[in-house]
């Protein structure tokens, strides 16, 4: 394996905080060669408070946990029956910018979507996916030294009352969705898969460069 190969990883159900824990380990200990890695899962019910998050957007989360996350953006909630996608890349040997690996996340899930028939959008002002307005699709990135981890989660066939209890991604009374009102209805395995192909697609659109080499003196 090279390091412009894309390693897909399947990861089945997973608790957040250690899920955190091994993308920061992995980012911390990445070399050079490191090759980039898609992780697709789903978490055990939960809520996640980004960097920025204020707590007045958390209503009431009742017994559902709420953690700590160190991705951008407000809270979110994550739990069986959405799907996730982490994107553990080397920007700058990709020549990416934080934009650009957004629009990467945001088209491939609006792609997607497309396969099914259904028109979607991305606003420049609230990141994520909407249809007619709803949100479907929401995204969260760290950069660290060029490197990013986190990404995206897409509400399949998941639970949408957990999203009444928060001002989802800090926006009160934003409408949420997901794939199965929309008439799919696939496994959220199955349009996980997919989901995982469009990104790898359209990551190798921007293949690896060869990493600088300081000069030994």
């Amino acid at each position: 394996m090279t390091r412009s190969d894309i390693l897909l990883r399947r990861l089945g159900r997973r608790d957040y905080r250690e899920t955190q824990q091994a993308m920061r380990d992995f980012t911390a200990a990445r070399e050079a060669d490191t090759p980039d890695e898609l992780w697709l899962l789903e978490h055990e019910a939960v809520y996640t408070q980004g960097l920025n998050g204020r707590a007045e957007h958390l209503l009431d989360p009742g017994d559902t946990p709420v953690i700590q996350s160190d991705r951008g953006g407000q809270v979110t909630w994550h739990g069986p029956g959405q799907v996730v996608i982490y994107l553990l890349v080397d920007m700058r040997r990709r020549g990416l910018g934080v934009r650009q690996l957004v629009e990467i996340m945001e088209n491939s899930v609006i792609a997607l979507l497309a396969e099914h028939g259904i028109a979607a959008s991305a606003r420049r002002d609230a990141p994520g996916v909407y249809v007619a307005g709803a949100k479907i699709s929401a995204l969260g990135l760290r950069i660290r030294h060029g490197y990013s981890y986190h990404g995206l989660s897409l509400n399949v066939d998941n639970a949408l009352e957990p999203f009444a209890r928060i001002n989802p991604c800090g926006y009160p009374r934003l409408p949420v969705t997901r794939l199965a009102d929309l008439g799919p209805r696939d496994a959220p395995e199955a349009v996980g898969e997919r989901l995982l192909a469009l990104l790898a697609t359209q990551l190798r659109a921007h293949p690896a460069r060869p990493a600088r080499r300081v000069p030994v003196r």
